[in-house]
């Protein structure tokens, strides 16, 4: 179990920190006393005005998570500004491709949402170890846990980032590492926008919203805890999965041909008459 981790005073770094969770993330930690948040995004004026916005504790900082240069880049420079990280949120997410997608898809997903986590470990891991203390959270998701229906890419990456989080934890927790796991269900961010009432999402049950996210993630900081699930639910629906592996792909399959069938019904001419 991590040690319990309090954003008052710390150095914090939020990487996709210009909007959705990320945003959220960065602003909760700012109104818990962080000293410094950087905000890291891709869009230099994005992650611009979104800081100036929040105050001169929050600081912009353009930044591609899977560059591992750049990742080692930003360490140095982060370090230089406000002094060791402690703690490092690898939020930076995508959601590409339906079904089993393009190679494409499955390019860019892979190295967003695992490659860009080994990234920063290589870079940071060896100055927290070296200090005894630090923190990763990794915002995996509920389709890392579970599975998601419409976009292979998306779900089987989220799975890898989960069992990464799991790996460092086991492997660097001696070192005074802490390390987080966040896996929510649906949330209402620019990612989510275009879902309509048939997205497999919607299984899970109604939206929250980022701000409920990052209430979960301090909280679960603040009691050492590595699994962070903000959907009270996702917890109940992977002890079915794990209990009845043949049942709950059943459900799945079921619960794939309902959505179906009520898209089809919505895309029907009397419907739309």
């Amino acid at each position: 179990m991590p040690d319990p981790f309090s954003p008052d005073g710390a150095t914090i770094v939020v990487t996709g920190g210009a909007s959705g969770i990320g945003r959220a993330l960065v602003e909760r930690f700012l109104s818990e006393g962080a000293a410094h948040v950087f905000v890291a995004d891709l869009d230099p004026e994005h992650c611009a005005a979104v800081a100036s916005a929040l105050g001169e504790r929050a600081h912009a900082i353009a930044l591609d998570a899977t560059d591992p240069a750049a990742v080692r880049s930003a360490v140095d420079r982060i370090d230089t500004i406000a002094g060791p990280i402690d703690l490092w949120c690898s939020n930076a997410g995508v959601a590409r491709g339906d079904g089993l997608g393009t190679d494409a898809d499955w390019e860019a997903s892979w190295r967003i949402h695992v490659l860009a986590h080994l990234h920063v470990v290589r870079a940071l891991f060896p100055r927290m170890a070296e200090r005894g203390r630090g923190h990763l959270l990794v915002t995996a998701s509920a389709a890392g846990l579970l599975t998601q229906l419409d976009c292979a890419p998306y779900t089987v990456t989220k799975h890898g980032a989960v069992a990464l989080a799991e790996w460092l934890a086991m492997n660097h927790g001696d070192e005074g590492i802490g390390v987080s796991c966040l896996c929510p269900q649906g949330v209402n961010t620019p990612m989510t926008a275009d879902d309509g009432p048939g997205a497999a999402t919607r299984l899970g049950g109604d939206y929250i919203e980022p701000a409920d996210v990052a209430s979960a993630v301090v909280d679960a900081l603040a009691e050492g805890r590595f699994l962070i699930l903000p959907h009270a639910q996702a917890a109940e629906f992977e002890r079915n999965r794990a209990a009845d592996r043949d049942r709950w792909l059943a459900g799945m399959r079921r619960a794939r041909a309902r959505l179906h069938t009520q898209e089809a019904a919505r895309e029907s001419p009397e419907s739309r008459a």
